[in-house]
């Protein structure tokens, strides 16, 4: 189960230059209404799919609370559960009672997660077909090894900044892909901080999510 784990890009600076001036405009605007967004969503809840490189998929429940709070609720096919609490991720596996953390920082939801993050360092927006939806690649050139977050947006009004979150493709320093899509995302709904807790299996071999 470990390899369900989650598995951020500037553009340089020669092809900035050949962009023509309304282009990076609408960029920089792109941008900021993205940052808008995820300063502006303290919570949400959706379903989610998620597909490995192989193909294979597993769905669940999102919880999600800002700041850097998440949690990945895995369905009956995988006993398996992933949470954020704001400073690190941890990955708890029930049927081997092996748990897994590693710092938000150094993962590619950072870039979801701490929306202080200032996308015009790390972020390059990635050109659509469609002018209603948005799509920013995000990435630390200088720690390749956090991997890399191709978030997608969708123009919706009443959503946060106008925004809702579509769905994500993370590629780990290993090059393994990680793709989720999102449906039925309520924002702003109240959420409690105990839902970011969990049981240590290690302690109870019977480990119960």
């Amino acid at each position: 189960m470990l390899k369900y784990a989650l598995a951020l890009a500037a553009a340089p600076v020669a092809l900035l230059a050949s962009i023509p001036a309304t282009a990076q405009q609408s960029s920089t605007a792109s941008l900021d209404q993205i940052s808008a967004h995820l300063r502006a969503m303290t919570t949400m809840t959706a379903d989610f799919t998620q597909t490995d490189r192989s193909g294979q998929t597993l769905s669940g429940k999102l919880t999600l609370k800002q700041p850097g709070r998440i949690r990945f609720q895995y369905g009956k096919e995988a006993n398996l559960l992933i949470v954020g609490n704001g400073k690190s991720l941890t990955m708890i596996d029930y049927d081997v009672n092996q748990v897994q953390r590693w710092p938000i920082r150094n993962s590619p939801l950072g870039a979801l997660l701490n929306p202080e993050r200032d996308l015009s360092k790390y972020g390059k927006m990635i050109p659509t077909r469609n002018p209603d939806v948005l799509s920013v690649e995000v990435r630390d050139p200088k720690r390749p090894e956090y991997g890399v977050i191709t978030m997608v947006f969708i123009k919706t009004p009443g959503a946060p900044a106008g925004l809702r979150l579509d769905g994500w493709v993370s590629v780990d320093s290993k090059n393994n892909r990680t793709t989720i899509r999102l449906s039925d995302q309520k924002f702003g709904v109240p959420v409690a901080n105990r839902t970011f807790n969990w049981t240590d299996p290690r302690k109870n071999r019977r480990g119960r999510r």
